[in-house]
């Protein structure tokens, strides 16, 4: 059984095929519409369950249109219509699910539904987002940064901001592809401890942005917060906005990435997201191709 469920839980040999197939496939539909079909239709005769426990504009959208693109056909559920782990038990979802489909994507909100759906389906799982990770985004990233740049390897990524899932799934890939992460934000927003080693810390964001290769953020405040502590996450967050001035201590050539949806000039000014260092929007198309890749990892297609 081949998951994706977070980064750090694939091997590197094949986090690379992922990327080298993901850009392959990308380029082999070069000039074709988003509706026309991919010449080998790898997914054909496939049913895949896309399952969002979470609201989702990218995920949702990209999953469904990567699916129909390689022949396959979708289910989505929301959380409404599976009523997940409130009456049949998720254990007993994924085996129910796992009879009618080929393939199941879940966004959801604790690590641990996750990671029971894998350990009871008999269908590939892959993680389309958890409160802990975000492997797919940070896959799309990597894909972007490899297009623009080349390959990552020994450059410097810098995360200015929260220690949120996006970052953890960065720490993650830091390992996986050997580039250097720095983090930059206050203390009490710093990643989780079981990241330690994997990133260094620089509380000053010019210092952290010096030299950087690839700078990252993300929102401030998540859906779900209240409004207190919107306001909080505002105070402690202002200094680390991605701005003209911050970037300007990154290298000429560096790359601007904010996974969406974004606030804009909250934690980056729209100076920033609609300049030349900008790659927001290559960034989130090639969640489809990157996610093309992972589902075609999974089902050995």
């Amino acid at each position: 059984m081949t998951h994706f469920l977070d980064i750090h839980t694939t091997d590197a040999s094949d986090l690379r095929s992922i990327i080298d197939n993901g850009i392959a496939m990308k380029q082999a539909r070069a000039g074709k519409t988003k509706g026309a079909l991919d010449a080998d239709l790898p997914l054909a005769g496939h049913m895949v369950a896309l399952i969002f426990e979470k609201p989702s504009t990218r995920t949702r959208v990209s999953f469904d249109v990567g699916v129909r693109q390689m022949g396959g056909q979708t289910m989505v559920l929301s959380g409404a219509d599976m009523q997940l782990g409130h009456g049949e038990t998720i254990a007993d979802t994924a085996r129910v699910l796992s009879r009618y489909v080929d393939l199941i994507m879940i966004r959801t909100f604790e690590e641990a539904t996750l990671l029971e759906m894998a350990e009871y389906a008999s269908v590939p799982v892959i993680n389309g987002l958890t409160n802990r990770t975000h492997p797919c985004q940070i896959m799309a990233d990597v894909m972007t940064f490899e297009e623009h740049n080349g390959p990552i390897k020994g450059k410097k990524v810098v995360w200015s901001g929260d220690g949120n899932n996006v970052f953890a799934s960065f720490a993650h890939a830091a390992k996986q592809f050997e580039f250097d992460l720095v983090f930059t934000g206050p203390e009490p927003l710093d990643p989780e401890p079981a990241l330690d080693g994997l990133y260094t810390i620089e509380r000053n964001p010019d210092a952290a942005v010096a030299g950087a290769d690839l700078v990252v953020t993300d929102t401030w405040v998540s859906m779900h917060d209240p409004q207190s502590a919107r306001e909080r996450r505002h105070n402690q967050l202002r200094g680390y906005q991605v701005n003209d001035e911050l970037m300007s201590h990154a290298k000429d050539d560096a790359l601007f990435m904010h996974c969406l949806p974004a606030h804009r000039d909250d934690e980056a000014t729209s100076s920033v997201m609609d300049g030349p260092h900008s790659v927001i929007f290559d960034e989130a198309e090639n969640r489809l191709h990157a996610q093309k890749a992972i589902m075609r990892h999974c089902l050995g297609v």
